[in-house]
């Protein structure tokens, strides 16, 4: 028999905390954010009662679909890919956007929020794994594109996010996630403070949070298996 949502977050919380023991780390210092794709109302619900208190979709008409059914006070976040005919939405429904992956991408968040008077929290995309069916800026890219949105005035740039690479074997993760660290390191010498570096999921986060990771994006672990 499967094990309920809420025996799943009891696993997830309990290997987080056993992550951070590891390497000297708070549990505190990780944020736990739900990765709704494909996951019904009711059963977001049920997380959100055992206290799941950020969603993360993939798709902006999914979240649309979601939203209305979804009263608690939770915060969404975009993880996946956003194009930019649906930024507009996208600013009306999310407090972070995570996969900011093109100055194009940039320049749509940047007008939209100004013309709904909102500063938007996002998080620049990296192709660490250098596959080219990743979205992601390059690696050696990105610290000269900070550079160039450092003067759009509505998006705040709070750090880093990845996608490793899809193996069964978290160890083969690792270096992505060295990766995404050392380059926050090279950003924050160049002047640009980061806060926070979101890498891992339901295969990898352990692997994630030892290398520095301070958002963790969990679908499978907690939710099971979906369509």
């Amino acid at each position: 028999m499967d094990n309920t949502i809420e025996e799943n977050l009891k696993e997830v919380r309990e290997r987080i905390k056993n992550s951070c023991e590891k390497v000297g780390r708070e549990p505190a210092e990780i944020t736990l954010i739900a990765a709704t794709k494909n996951v019904p109302p009711d059963r977001i619900k049920e997380a959100v009662k055992c206290g799941i208190n950020i969603i993360g979709e993939n798709r902006v008409q999914e979240a649309l679909s979601k939203y209305e059914s979804i009263k608690e006070s939770v915060k969404w976040h975009m993880i996946g890919h956003l194009q930019t005919n649906k930024v507009k939405k996208a600013i009306e429904l999310f407090e972070m956007i995570q996969s900011v992956d093109s100055i194009r991408l940039a320049e749509e968040i940047q007008k939209r929020a100004s013309n709904a008077g909102k500063v938007l929290d996002v998080l620049v995309e990296v192709n660490t794994s250098k596959e080219e069916t990743k979205y992601g800026l390059k690696v050696e890219e990105t610290v000269k594109f900070l550079k160039r949105i450092r003067s759009f005035d509505n998006i705040r740039v709070k750090g880093f996010m990845t996608i490793g690479i899809f193996t069964p074997y978290p160890e083969q993760v690792r270096p992505c996630f060295k990766t995404l660290r050392n380059l926050k390191r090279d950003a924050e010498e160049a002047g640009i403070e980061l806060k926070h570096l979101s890498m891992g999921m339901s295969s990898d986060f352990e692997v994630a949070i030892e290398e520095g990771s301070s958002m963790v994006r969990i679908g499978t672990s907690i939710f099971g298996k979906r369509d």
